[in-house]
Parts: C-alpha cells; structure tokens; sequence
C-alpha cells in the first residue's frame, strides 16, 4: 500500500481534527517521505499524543480508551537507544505484532527482539499502526509496545504500555466490552496474549 492510501486512512480516523493540521499540510510531511516497501506510516508525539490518538481506534465500533489508572501515559518515552525522528510523520519497516513472543516479559522480549535486528515499538506506534490496520489488533493476538518506557530516577517504572480488547469488567465497563485498550503490563510478567510489536527500522533511519 502506498503513503497516500496510509495517510487517507489516518485521515478517516480523524487525525486532522486531533491535530489541528489540514489534510494539505499532513501530506506535504508524507510527499516528503521515500515510499519504502512494507512500512507504515507513524504519528510523532509532538503532533499528537498516544492518549490523543486512542479514541480514534475502532474495534467491533467501539473508540478506544486510555485505562483510568494511566494518568501518567505522557511520561512514557523512548527508551534509550530508540531515538524517533524529528518529523511530525514518519516511516516504520516490516512491523510485526511478535505473535512468537506470546508469555515472554517484557524483560524477555527486548533483548531478543535487539538480537533480531528489530526495534520495539513505541505506544504511538503502535497506536499509528492500528489506525492504518485494525486488523492486526484481534482476540489473543495483542501485543504490548515496549518501546516507550517511564523513567523512574535512575530506573525505569515497572510498569510497560500496552494495546488489547476490553473484555468490559472492573473499571473498564460493560459500555468498553470489545473496545481497544490502552493499559499497561508489569515488565516481569508474561500474558499469552500480548506479543511484542517491533519493526525493522524507522525512516529517516535510527540514529
């Protein structure tokens, strides 16, 4: 699929009204970009935030949502060594969702995902790459975006984004039942079914 179709379907989605950017300038930063095989587009957080892209998922339509006790999603950030680039949209390569990684950690996973020449995902990554394929998200077939970490002092927080079906309990709500989930997981955990979205590379490259 070529930018232009991946840029009209963020457009569906709304990200001009989120942004506040005309569908003229949004694509004059795509134009800008090398039409590369495989990839897809990302939203940056300096055009708009993870908790700002959430509602304009859909899933069974239902929006997506931000979980009530991740009050603090802005304060996760790249983590070291992923280095975003500095455009307001930008290209991710051969995006995976880690179906292979299911009932890894997030401890588990990272190395190994390294090992394999990828990168993880950011939350606005992962969140980008929905928009443009919603299929990707499905019942046992979710994936966490470790890619975006808290820092904590001189550690990180325990705590690790992630994207899935409300099943509509607890906080949640039976309104949520089916709706995509913004939460997170504990990074010594595992869940058999979060895999780990990783992607090859971004364009402009990583530094």
């Amino acid at each position: 699929m070529n930018l232009i179709h991946l840029l009209d379907r963020l457009l569906e989605a709304g990200l001009a009204d989120v942004t506040g950017r005309s569908p003229a300038e949004l694509a004059t930063y795509v134009a800008a970009l090398p039409d590369e095989p495989h990839s897809t587009l990302a939203v940056h957080p300096g055009l708009a935030t993870a908790r700002q892209l959430a509602p304009l998922l859909r899933h069974h339509d239902k929006p997506g949502f931000v979980v009530d006790d991740m009050t603090d999603l802005e304060q996760f950030v790249p983590i070291d060594g992923l280095a975003l680039p500095d455009c307001p949209l930008y290209l991710i390569r051969e995006p995976d969702r880690g179906d292979d990684m299911r009932n890894w950690s997030p401890d588990e996973a990272l190395p190994a995902i390294r090992d394999r020449g990828r990168t993880p995902l950011t939350i606005n990554e992962g969140i980008s790459w929905l928009l443009q394929e919603p299929k990707m998200l499905e019942p046992n077939h979710c994936y966490m975006t470790i890619g975006s970490r808290k820092p904590k002092g001189a550690t990180l927080d325990a705590r690790t984004p992630a994207i899935w079906i409300s099943g509509g309990t607890g906080h949640d709500g039976r309104a949520r039942r089916r709706a995509p989930k913004i939460g997170w997981c504990w990074a010594g955990n595992r869940h058999t079914w979060l895999g780990f979205a990783s992607a090859r590379h971004r364009t402009p490259r990583d530094q």
